[in-house]
């Protein structure tokens, strides 16, 4: 049952043309996914640092435990998006599951194509391993998460990790993960009017943007063609009316096939990334404290 809140919080997202219906604006899209948004708590401590150079900040609730770290990859389909504007969903984060976490401004393409922006993400998943909130500091456990395009390194990280023989997380969460650039899934069409967030548009932009030189299954650019063995627990969230609802679902069944351990959620009613908006509606509070959960219980 979709709660009163989100049912009216829908109807407005609606009376806005989802992001490419009236064609690709790049420009718009960096500059509104550039913008800082602070915490709702202004006792959650935002600690700006550099990962090799990258632009990144620490996210510390009260009471949070320094040692456990999350790893978020912002979303912004390869080519936009900021840490500064998931501020809020990493407080929450850190507040529902006591951790530290670290939001890293991965390089973007066109100007940084595939893969650069996911050997960034190796490094802070290596770096976090060994620096903490307040400095070096070995790490107790570590986490990845990531949302759409986010959603799709996150995938992609674990499989680089595994593949390079490299430290992996305990478990790792995938929101909406934009994690099939061939773009192949009956969602695109199924939810192509009613995803208020993106039109199907707008995806080729992003591949041919993201992805120049390599082929697009390339699983490291396309995760869902992955082979997942070895891979640690995986929680996969999407809403209901995404038009890429279908990687998602695709994805935790190959992971799924391939032995890993997967907790697929598709709520119902929801749109792209309802977790990162604010306020919280309820569904979104409470994806969170199943995030929050896959954290603690690890």
């Amino acid at each position: 049952m979709v709660s009163p809140e989100s049912r009216e919080y829908l109807r407005r997202l609606r009376e806005t043309p989802a992001f490419g219906a009236d064609g690709f604006d790049l420009e718009a899209l960096r500059t509104c996914m550039a913008t800082r948004r602070e915490p709702a708590d202004p006792a959650v401590e935002c600690r700006a640092v550099r990962v090799h150079g990258l632009p990144a900040e620490w996210v510390l609730a009260p009471g949070a435990d320094p040692a456990v770290r999350l790893l978020y990859l912002h979303g912004g389909g390869y080519v936009s998006g900021s840490g500064a504007y998931y501020l809020p969903l990493a407080a929450h984060l850190s507040t529902a599951a006591s951790c530290a976490v670290l939001l890293v401004d991965y390089r973007l393409a066109p100007e940084h194509p595939f893969p650069s922006g996911l050997e960034d993400c190796l490094t802070a998943h290596q770096w976090l391993a060994d620096n903490g909130p307040h400095g070096s500091d070995p790490a107790h456990a570590t986490f990845i998460a990531g949302d759409s395009a986010g959603g799709g390194l996150t995938l992609a990280t674990l499989l680089a990790l595994r593949d390079r023989a490299l430290p992996l997380p305990r478990a790792a969460v995938a929101i909406s993960p934009f994690a099939d650039l061939t773009l192949s899934g009956a969602s695109l069409q199924s939810e192509a009017d009613l995803d208020p967030i993106m039109h199907p548009g707008c995806l080729p932009d992003f591949v041919t943007r993201y992805v120049t030189e390599a082929d697009v299954r390339n699983p490291l650019a396309s995760p869902l063609f992955g082979d997942y063995r070895g891979l640690p627990p995986l929680l996969v969230q999407v809403g209901e009316h995404e038009i890429i609802r279908d990687d998602a679902v695709r994805v935790a069944e190959r992971a799924t096939a391939d032995g890993v351990q997967v907790t697929l959620e598709v709520w119902e009613g929801m749109f792209h990334v309802f977790q990162s908006h604010e306020p919280l509606l309820p569904e979104a509070q409470q994806a969170v404290d199943h995030i929050a959960s896959v954290i603690r219980s690890a």
